[in-house]
């Protein structure tokens, strides 16, 4: 597993059941989130950063995953904001729904670190009964030891 994305893995970042039901709502729920723990500058801009990538090719993956994400000053560090929705949101041009938002946040000069901890869940995410397991999960820090689990015996 990443050493960059166990340090970035954190259950209070993790929303288990997302509010909104589209992708810019739940983008800014997210980022809420990142804003509420001291981890973004300004959010509001880092949502727009975000949806402005996501508009230009939408990272849904088809398998009810996305990874939205944006390069930009306006976080310090490589952040990651996670959100769940059991009905699932309309994300991009997809016709399938996405469960499970792991949202980065990526400072300009990181980029290798974002690549590396994208690359990490991707894989973690592949797998449906991982992904059945994580929709499972009753509390932020059960969806972040799955998630670290899986990595490890992705290894």
């Amino acid at each position: 597993m990443s050493a960059r994305l166990s340090e970035i893995l954190d259950p209070n970042l993790v929303v288990l059941e997302l509010r909104e039901q589209t992708a810019a709502e739940a983008i800014l729920e997210i980022v809420e989130r990142l804003r509420d723990h001291g981890l973004v500058h300004d959010f509001y801009k880092l949502a727009d950063a975000v949806m402005e990538r996501e508009g230009r090719s939408s990272t849904n993956t088809g398998e009810g995953v996305a990874f939205p994400h944006a390069r930009t000053d306006l976080v310090d560090r490589l952040v990651l904001g996670i959100g769940r929705s059991t009905a699932g949101i309309s994300f991009g041009y997809s016709s399938e729904l996405v469960h499970l938002i792991f949202l980065v946040g990526v400072p300009q000069r990181t980029v290798t670190d974002y690549l590396v901890c994208v690359g990490s869940l991707a894989r973690v995410m592949k797998d449906k009964a991982r992904r059945d397991a994580l929709m499972a999960a009753t509390t932020g820090e059960e969806f972040v030891e799955l998630v670290r689990a899986a990595s490890v015996a992705i290894e």
